[in-house]
C-alpha cells in the first residue's frame, strides 16, 4: 500500500516520476523492443469480436469473408510499427478500416486498431497526423453511410440515423482527448526527468569543483612550504648542517600532512556519501597554519578570536586564510603577514595583509587560488575582495555569513 500511495498517503510515486512502463515505452521507441505481445492480443480480440459482431448483424451487413479477415489482420498487424513509424501506421489503420466499412462488413472492434494507432501517434508528438487520419476516417464513413451506400455492398441497405454519426464522433473525440492527456503528462515526466538529470550533473560539477579547490589549496600550501625549505636546506647543507636538517624535517612534516589531506579528499571519491575518517580543518587549526608559515620563513600575527561556525563555513574560512598566506609566501617579498578576525552583524570578516613588495606580476595570486577563494565565499553567500593596498602591500578581505542557509534538495 505504501508503494502505491507514497509517503504521507499522497499520490503514488509514479504519478510524479512516470509509471514503470514509461522506460519500456522509450525502449520500444529506440528499437530495443517490439510491441508484439499487445499487438497479438489486440489482433485476437479484434478477430473474435468481429465474428461476434457479424452474428449480431446478420442480414444488415455483409458476412465476414477471407478478404474481411485479411483487412482486420492488416489493420492490427500494422500496430507492430506504431512506435517507430506512428504516422504511416495511423493512416494505414484508418485506411484499412475505411475499406472494411466501404465493403459493407459488420461494425465491430476494428475501431480499436484505429484508436491505438491514433493514441500512439499523438503521444509520440504527431498530433496533426493523428487528427487528419481519424478525421479522414470519419468523413469517409459519413460519405459511405449516407451517399455511397447505394453503390456499395450490401445491396438494399439504407442510410443509418445521423445520431449514429454523433456517437462515432464522440468516440473519436474521447480517444483524441485521452491521447492528448497522456501526451501532456508524458512531456511533464520527460521534463522532470531531464531536470533530475541536470540537477545530478550540477551536483557532480559542484563536487568536482569542491575537490579541485581542496586539492589546490592543500597542494599549493604544502608545496610552497616544501619549496622554501628545500631552498634553505640546499643553501645551508654545507655551511650549517643542523639548520639544513631542520629544513628537511619541516619538508617531511609538510609532505606527510599534505599526503594525509589528499588521501582524505580521495576517500570521498571512493566512498561518496560516507562520513570522512578525519574532521575537516577549521579555524581552530590556525596555530598549526601559523607554525607552518613560520617554517617557510613567514611570521604571521593573528588578531581576534574565531566565532563558532558551521563545518562548511569553518572549512572555507580556513582554506581562505591558508591560500592567502600561501600567496604571501610565493608572491610577496614581505616576511610578515597579519590575519585579523572580526564578527558582527551576523558575518565573519577575515582580513589578511602583507606589506609587500611584490616579487612578480601576479603578486597576491591571480590564478586558481583567488578563483577558488571566491567560489568558496560565493557558495556560502559571502564575498571576497583581493588587491594591492595603497602602501604597496596586498590585502585579502573575506566576508562570510555566520549562519549559512542550507540548500534545498533538488526535486
Amino acid at each position: 500500500m505504501d508503494k502505491q500511495l507514497g509517503r504521507g498517503g499522497g499520490p503514488p510515486h509514479w504519478w510524479r516520476h512516470g509509471p514503470p512502463w514509461l522506460n519500456r515505452w522509450d525502449d520500444e521507441e529506440r528499437g530495443v523492443r517490439w510491441p508484439w505481445r499487445s499487438t497479438a492480443l489486440l489482433t485476437v480480440f479484434v478477430l473474435a469480436g468481429s465474428n461476434f459482431a457479424a452474428e449480431e448483424q446478420v442480414g444488415e451487413r455483409a458476412a465476414l469473408d477471407p478478404f474481411a479477415r485479411a483487412l482486420l489482420v492488416v489493420a492490427c498487424v500494422q500496430l507492430l510499427w506504431r512506435k517507430r513509424y506512428p504516422v504511416p501506421v495511423v493512416f494505414g489503420t484508418a485506411t484499412a478500416a475505411m475499406i472494411y466499412f466501404g465493403a459493407g462488413y459488420p461494425y465491430g472492434p476494428i475501431f480499436l486498431a484505429v484508436a491505438v494507432g491514433c493514441f500512439s501517434a499523438i503521444v509520440s508528438g504527431h498530433r496533426r497526423a493523428a487528427w487528419a487520419a481519424v478525421g479522414m476516417l470519419w468523413v469517409g464513413h459519413v460519405l459511405i453511410a449516407h451517399w455511397l451506400y447505394r453503390w456499395l455492398p450490401p445491396s438494399g441497405d439504407g442510410p443509418p440515423a445521423w445520431g449514429q454519426e454523433g456517437v462515432v464522433a464522440a468516440w473519436v473525440v474521447a480517444i483524441v482527448a485521452l491521447a492528448e492527456l497522456v501526451r501532456a503528462r508524458r512531456e511533464q515526466w520527460d521534463r522532470e526527468r531531464a531536470e533530475r538529470v541536470q540537477a545530478a550533473r550540477r551536483r557532480a560539477d559542484e563536487e568536482r569543483l569542491r575537490i579541485a579547490r581542496e586539492l589546490h589549496d592543500v597542494l599549493a600550501h604544502s608545496i610552497s612550504v616544501i619549496n622554501v625549505q628545500a631552498g634553505v636546506g640546499l643553501a645551508l647543507l654545507d655551511s650549517d648542517p643542523e639548520q639544513a636538517r631542520t629544513a628537511l624535517t619541516t619538508i617531511k612534516a609538510a609532505s606527510k600532512e599534505a599526503l594525509g589531506e589528499v588521501r582524505q579528499v580521495l576517500d570521498t571519491l571512493r566512498t561518496p556519501g560516507d562520513a570522512p575518517r578525519a574532521p575537516a580543518p577549521g579555524l581552530d587549526r590556525l596555530p598549526e597554519l601559523v607554525e607552518q608559515a613560520a617554517s617557510a620563513g613567514l611570521t604571521v600575527q593573528v588578531e581576534g578570536e574565531p566565532p563558532p561556525l558551521a563545518p562548511g563555513a569553518d572549512l572555507a574560512a580556513f582554506r581562505i586564510v591558508q591560500e592567502a598566506l600561501t600567496n604571501v609566501v610565493r608572491h610577496s617579498g614581505s616576511r610578515h603577514a597579519r590575519v585579523h578576525l572580526d564578527h558582527d552583524g551576523g558575518a565573519l570578516r577575515l582580513r589578511i595583509d602583507d606589506d609587500g613588495p611584490a616579487t612578480g606580476a601576479d603578486a597576491g595570486g591571480s590564478g586558481n587560488g583567488l578563483a577558488g577563494m571566491r567560489e568558496r565565499a560565493a557558495a556560502l553567500g559571502g564575498t571576497i575582495e583581493a588587491g594591492p593596498r595603497d602602501d604597496g602591500g596586498f590585502r585579502v578581505l573575506a566576508v562570510l555569513p555566520l549562519k549559512v542557509k542550507a540548500k534545498e534538495d533538488d526535486r
